[in-house]
């Protein structure tokens, strides 16, 4: 059983879409997908510099996009029926929806239009970052959080804990690291995944109410705890309350090793799932579709 996953916020690199808006079917695809997000998602994926694409309200829009054409071009003539299941990371869950038939493209990029600039907004009235935290006790760690007034975003495997929240506070954890551990702040412009987000649900909650929904066609598991999602609707509702709650890729990958997954294929702008795959995974075939030259050894993981 393969497994697609699609990468959140962070994946995206200066030009990563230059290899695919070369060919003119997808290039086709992204300007069709920049008149519904209403945002020129070629010039961002190919001359805009990684200062641009770091923008929240840029970034998520491009990848949720990247993602969905890379996976139209593994499911097209029929693939959808030979693959077992399809997961996001953080907005790599619009990506997701998509895929499973639970969104049309064009709304999952108004959709994630809404994400990215009510988290943009959010994150510019209210400063505050995220910090990854690697080799940590975890129950150390949660109860050293908890005293600096800091959250677990990310629960990502392989001993990585990303954690959100005051700048200052981020400073002190850097400073007074839990034991064997390695505190790296991220290049992010806010605390994204934590209580500081909730804000950004009001537009979006509110926005949802346009969609138009279906159930998945698919298996599709949920960053909530990595459980399957059989309900449209409820899939939708989970996207909105992970703005400001943890991402669990930790049960993610629990969740695929116990449904029994032969491979994992992440789409564009891949890399760090299936990084983190082949460290919590071992042994488990992956395929990192970066380029459309990446597709034939994906197409032929799926067969």
């Amino acid at each position: 059983m393969i497994v697609i996953a699609c990468p959140g916020q962070g994946s995206q690199t200066a030009g990563f879409l230059s290899s695919w808006v070369s060919e003119p079917r997808f290039r086709e695809r992204f300007e069709a997908l920049s008149d519904a997000a209403q945002l020129d998602l070629v010039t961002h994926g190919t001359t805009s510099d990684s200062e641009t694409i770091r923008d929240t309200a840029i970034a998520q829009p491009l990848i949720v996009a990247a993602s969905i054409v890379a996976s139209e071009a593994l499911l097209d003539a029929g693939r959808e029926q030979l693959v077992g299941g399809i997961a996001g990371h953080s907005v790599g869950e619009i990506s997701a929806a998509v895929g499973a038939g639970i969104l049309t493209a064009d709304d999952a990029l108004r959709f994630v239009r809404v994400r990215g600039t009510a988290m943009a907004q959010v994150a510019a009235e209210a400063p505050a970052g995220m910090s990854a935290v690697i080799g940590a006790n975890e129950p150390e760690l949660l109860l050293l959080l908890d005293h600096l007034g800091l959250e677990p975003a990310n629960f990502n495997g392989s001993g990585q804990i990303v954690v959100a929240g005051n700048l200052d506070a981020l400073e002190k954890l850097a400073a007074d690291p839990p034991t064997g551990s390695r505190v790296l702040p991220l290049h992010v412009a806010g605390a994204f995944h934590s209580h500081l987000m909730s804000p950004a649900t009001v537009a979006l909650r509110e926005f949802s109410g346009q969609l138009t929904i279906s159930d998945p066609k698919m298996k599709i598991w949920t960053n909530r705890d990595g459980s399957i999602v059989a309900s449209g609707p409820t899939y939708i509702d989970l996207i909105v309350d992970q703005v400001s709650s943890p991402v669990r890729w930790d049960l993610c990958m629990n969740a695929f090793s116990a449904a029994g997954i032969t491979g994992l294929i992440e789409v564009t702008p891949a890399g760090i799932l299936t990084g983190l795959s082949k460290r919590t995974l071992k042994g488990l075939p992956t395929v990192a579709v970066k380029t459309p030259d990446d597709l034939e050894a994906a197409i032929a993981l799926i067969k």
